[in-house]
């Protein structure tokens, strides 16, 4: 149970407005972040038509970078509401997924809304999926090669063979594009589910696992949700119930978006053959019910299905440092999960 102090502190901190421009200032704060993890990373982009999207990859230790050892994928997609965050925001989060799992972990920079709003960072994921199971990535030339520190090694074009100067092809990676398994979390959480229904679709690729933590899947967080998770922890527990609402107005094309599954994905009428699916939700969150609802409709449709309600977390806590106990019990499921 959450003490009376901390339920106080957690109630002043759990404002309701939204202020787009302050928020994101806020998200930008955690570029400062002094507890960054060591980790070998490497920009690269793909292309959403015209747009080149960027991403960034995390290898596991110094040795996988160096070696180019064969190894799975995390394709992962950063939460914010779909307006706020970046890849840069959740580095640590990323450089700590993929050494507590052992995987490459591929870091989407999607775009924000409501400078672009839906299905545009949808489609940016996509993309970012299709190209990983076509094995193609495009590595701009005079990359820098992140290591940590302030001062990034700068891989130069004539250091790659002149066939790969302006590609740079999975294969060459020793990953094995076929075990890619796509996660995110809050709003990631819904790109990564829409994705996968986005993907069964089109046939283009076929997504074999997901990973979703504490998912925004529904298109209402009024008194009308019939989630009792939305009324119980809707206010005073850091995400509000009127936050989500702001997102949803933030994100959406127009009203009529609100009822296309790949907004929403729980309102999709069909889920069957979807992946093998990890959901892991927190006690302590408006988006709960939604989340576990969402598991039942996919176990009910024949899918493989693994569920965790982390006992006393919040929305949120998957981005805290990794000492942190509902984030070890997270990875311990993912790892269960990933094996």
């Amino acid at each position: 149970m959450i003490s009376k102090p901390m339920r106080a502190i957690l109630h002043a901190l759990s404002y309701s407005d939204m202020e787009l421009e302050s928020s994101r200032k806020l998200a930008d704060l955690k570029r400062l972040d002094p507890m960054r993890i060591f980790c070998r990373k490497l920009d690269a982009e793909v292309y959403n038509g015209d747009y080149k999207v960027p991403l960034r990859l995390y290898f596991p230790s110094e040795k996988a970078m160096e070696e180019m050892e064969e190894r799975d994928i995390l394709l992962f997609f950063h939460g914010g509401g779909w307006v706020t965050e970046s890849v840069e925001n959740y580095d640590r989060v990323c450089a700590q997924m993929a050494s507590s799992t052992g995987h490459l972990v591929v870091s989407v920079e999607y775009r924000l809304a409501p400078e672009h709003r839906f299905p545009t960072g949808l489609l940016d994921c996509y993309a970012a999926a299709r190209a990983l199971y076509r094995g193609e990535l495009l590595l701009p030339e005079q990359e820098p090669l992140h290591s940590g520190s302030s001062e990034p090694k700068l891989l130069h074009s004539e250091e790659l063979q002149p066939e790969s100067r302006r590609r740079m092809c999975l294969p060459d990676l020793h990953v094995d594009t076929k075990r890619i398994t796509v996660i995110g979390d809050s709003a990631g959480g819904n790109l990564a589910a829409a994705l996968c229904l986005m993907a069964r679709g089109t046939g283009e690729f076929q997504v074999e696992r997901q990973i979703l933590i504490y998912p925004a899947l529904n298109n209402c967080y009024t008194e009308e949700s019939p989630f009792p998770s939305v009324q119980e922890n809707g206010d005073g527990y850091l995400l509000t119930a009127k936050k989500m609402q702001r997102y949803l107005d933030l994100y959406q094309s127009s009203p009529e978006d609100r009822q296309n599954p790949y907004f929403a994905p729980l309102l999709a009428d069909n889920l069957q053959n979807m992946p093998c699916t990890l959901i892991l939700t927190a006690e302590y969150d408006p988006l709960r019910d939604e989340g576990e609802a969402y598991g039942e409709r996919l176990r009910e449709a024949g899918n493989e299905v693994t569920m965790h309600r982390i006992p006393e977390a919040l929305h949120g806590f998957f981005a805290l440092g990794i000492k942190f106990l509902h984030v070890q019990e997270s990875f311990e499921y993912i790892n269960q999960f990933l094996a």
